[in-house]
């Protein structure tokens, strides 16, 4: 039970994100990219800010994706397959440290985001990495 308890708050969370970027992408809340100045900026070019839009789009897309097949498995997996999937879970969230995480702790040192979060957004993270695994060796 705990583990699809975790599965569907973090479905819930996640689908937040995809709305917020979906419909609201200039928020500084649920993970928007208005808290990056360079959102901003680059409404000043045009074509440089639809290409950001459709990346913004895209990770919306791709976690929507993500997110349906979690929710299958929450709905139709055995408990072995979703404790499988905590895993997998943990070990792919743990490579936003690898190249996601310097990247904005860099972009916030320099003033390049607003509020300063590179910190929350780590230990969040780093929060759900040891909810994870937790839940999935419990």
């Amino acid at each position: 039970m705990i583990i699809k308890i975790v599965l569907l708050i973090f479905i819930l969370l996640e689908f937040s994100n995809v709305v917020v970027l979906y419909f609201f992408p200039g928020s500084k809340m649920a993970n928007g990219v208005g808290v990056f100045s360079a959102w901003e900026k680059s409404k000043q070019y045009p074509e440089i800010h639809d290409f950001v839009r459709y990346l913004v789009y895209w990770v919306a897309g791709a976690k929507l994706i993500f997110l349906l097949l979690l929710g299958l498995i929450v709905l139709f997996a055995d408990l072995n397959f979703q404790r499988l999937s905590l895993l997998a879970l943990g070990f792919a969230t743990v490579t936003f440290f690898w190249r996601m995480f310097p990247l904005v702790r860099k972009m916030d040192r320099a003033g390049q985001l607003q509020p300063r979060y590179s910190l929350v957004l780590g230990g969040m993270i780093l929060g759900l990495v040891v909810l994870f695994f937790a839940a999935a060796l419990i």
